[in-house]
């Protein structure tokens, strides 16, 4: 497994999401909402994906296209031939099963968080950098902002020039993060509990990954 394949998991798991709450992303329900300003960088009228906004709306052929290797490489950065293998990879071990009804790729939830939650650390470490401009990430998100910060803690950040924090670097799970995060808000959300947990301090794993499951329930 690759470190990206992680990241189209949990695409596949954000696009599901918006079948099942029409316009609405996860992030925009109860207790897993995001303040209206969870952008970290600066915005522009590219950062849409487009297929997340109508995914309520299409029939099953256009959905289908949704979730096709060409529309996942679009929407998060990674080239096509990568998440043709990363696709495999995971139908492999199980982590991805087709849908029954129109095919498309779905992630076993269950067995993609214990991974996360049980491996990814010492799969996919992740170290704090230089200081840098970039996302927030782990503690620093708007997912977990003001739920672990302590006085003087430097936030984290993925280094990126159009973002607005300054911070330690994390290494991006993937390449594309900083792309594929600005395109959906879900993502951004997972992709820094992942970071938390990647880090391993016990008091940030432990809250990070309760919001990871309410992500993948």
């Amino acid at each position: 497994m690759k470190s990206q394949d992680l990241g189209l998991l949990l695409k596949l798991v954000a696009l599901r999401s918006r079948e099942s709450n029409g316009h609405d992303s996860l992030t925009s329900k109860g207790v897993k909402a995001l303040p209206d300003d969870w952008r970290d960088w600066a915005f522009d009228d590219v950062d849409f994906d487009f297929c997340d906004a109508s995914l309520p709306e299409l029939n099953d052929d256009q959905l289908v296209a949704c979730y096709s290797v060409r529309a996942l490489a679009k929407v998060t950065g990674i080239s096509k031939s990568q998440v043709s293998l990363a696709l495999q990879r995971c139908m492999d071990v199980g982590l991805v099963r087709k849908d029954r009804r129109i095919g498309v790729p779905r992630t076993n939830a269950r067995a993609l968080f214990n991974f996360i939650v049980h491996g990814v650390r010492y799969v996919f470490p992740a170290k704090p950098g230089e200081l840098t401009r970039g996302i927030a990430t782990t503690f620093a998100a708007p997912v977990l902002k003001n739920q672990l910060y302590s006085s003087g803690e430097l936030p984290m950040v993925w280094p990126d020039a159009r973002g607005n924090s300054k911070g330690q670097a994390i290494e991006p799970l993937f390449k594309s993060v900083p792309f594929a995060v600005r395109r959906d808000p879900d993502l951004y959300a997972m992709l820094a509990l992942v970071d938390a947990i990647r880090l391993g301090h016990p008091r940030e794993s432990k809250v990070a990954a309760g919001r990871l499951a309410e992500y993948l329930e």
